[in-house]
């Protein structure tokens, strides 16, 4: 362990494991470390179901009809991904015209514009100029464009109509539904990463201990791992590595619920996510529910697992997600979690150690690609080039 990388990539969470991968794809040579001996981090997947009793602390075992423990692949946090970065037939002849503008409109192209200014009009006059009421504007922001606040209310309205229409795009390209979820759970996502890092020349490590950061004149040199030294320029980790370089910024609570039956007024689906907008509930911030089944191979036959996650508001997290847990009864069992919401301090430029975002409450990746984006343009100074990964991918894999 004794050389030196470009980039030494600490805890593998799909942040640091993208990040990881990219690097690698970019001709870095990685070092890729894990105090734990699994990947995933705190998103890890948790197999056998006995496995999850015992994490959560919940006494006994599960009972015989949750079936054979090793069916169950238990996301922590789980996150359904765009199937292309609607619903049912909408029947207000008003929300059609706005989704029929929404897939014509091209910001390169004037033509689609209808008097509407991209980058001066705000999404509240187009919503007004559609004439939307405040329920379908809930739903449309917060489920559709997926914004966690209404701030993007009074803002250009040209990003929330390439939001919207990545949505429908997204619906469009496999009919049901605008996601894509892993069988076996997320915790396939890390690990096909790592793979990736690995045909690049990647050193992965698990169950690793990190004894020491070493930083000399304020910027990092290596890292120490049972008396090794491993010298870096660069260095990538969770917030549980640098604990006195992040700072809370609030809480998530999370419930794991397992079920017996698909979740009522759903048409039965094996998966799904909902969203609760905040204004809905009288709420500052919105519940989230995700769902998925043995269809996913994540539970035993006739099994589902529904998780409800917000935002923490109050002193009585548990009363907040009431409104998500009434959707799912009857609950056979629940898992609770409270975890802080934990962000660095500085953007790393100095030190040369970037660190992660811990995951919050969405139950889809938007805020994780934000994050991952943004510490690339931190460490190299450049916008991250999707199309530019796919070539060099394709070098390797060929075109798909």
């Amino acid at each position: 362990m004794n050389e030196e990388y470009d980039v030494i990539v600490l805890g593998t969470g799909l942040t640091e494991c993208i990040l990881s991968g990219i690097m690698s794809v970019n001709g870095k040579k990685v070092l890729h470390m894990d105090r734990n001996p699994y990947y995933g981090g705190e998103s890890a997947s948790i197999t056998p179901l006995e496995d999850l009793y015992k994490r959560f602390k919940i006494p006994g075992s599960p009972p015989e009809s949750m079936g054979r423990g090793r069916d169950w692949n238990v996301d922590l946090i789980p996150k359904f991904l765009m199937a292309n970065g609607l619903m049912g037939l909408f029947e207000k002849r008003r929300f059609r015209k706005f989704l029929v503008y929404v897939a014509n409109f091209d910001e390169k192209d004037p033509r689609t514009f209808e008097g509407i200014d991209p980058m001066k009009t705000t999404m509240r006059e187009v919503y007004k100029k559609f004439d939307l009421g405040q329920d379908v504007i809930d739903f449309t922001g917060h489920a559709l464009a997926l914004y966690r606040t209404d701030d993007y209310l009074d803002q250009p309205c040209c990003e929330t109509i390439n939001r919207i229409k990545l949505y429908s795009e997204s619906l469009a390209r496999y009919g049901k539904s605008p996601y894509l979820y892993p069988l076996y759970g997320l915790g396939e996502l890390p690990q096909g990463f790592a793979r990736l890092s690995a045909i690049y020349g990647g050193t992965y490590m698990l169950n690793k201990p990190i004894e020491e950061i070493i930083v000399q004149n304020g910027k990092v040199i290596g890292v120490k791992s049972e008396g090794e030294i491993a010298r870096c320029k660069q260095l990538i980790c969770d917030p549980s590595y640098v604990k006195d370089q992040v700072e809370k910024v609030g809480q998530v609570i999370r419930v794991i619920c397992i079920l017996s039956h698909p979740i009522k007024n759903t048409n039965d689906a094996n998966s799904c996510q909902i969203i609760i907008p905040q204004n809905q509930v009288n709420r500052k911030s919105d519940i989230y529910v995700c769902m998925i089944s043995s269809a996913h191979n994540v539970a035993a036959q006739g099994k589902y697992i529904a998780i409800v996650s917000t935002t923490v508001e109050t002193k009585e997290p548990e009363k907040e997600i009431r409104p998500a847990l009434e959707l799912l009864e009857p609950i056979e069992q629940k898992f609770i979690s409270i975890s802080d919401l934990l962000v660095p301090k500085d953007l790393g430029t100095e030190s040369q150690i970037f660190i992660s975002r811990t995951y919050d409450a969405t139950t889809h990746f938007e805020t994780t690609c934000d994050d991952i984006k943004n510490i690339y343009k931190r460490m190299t100074g450049s916008e991250f080039d999707f199309e530019e990964m796919k070539r060099k991918k394709n070098d390797i894999y060929g075109e798909d």
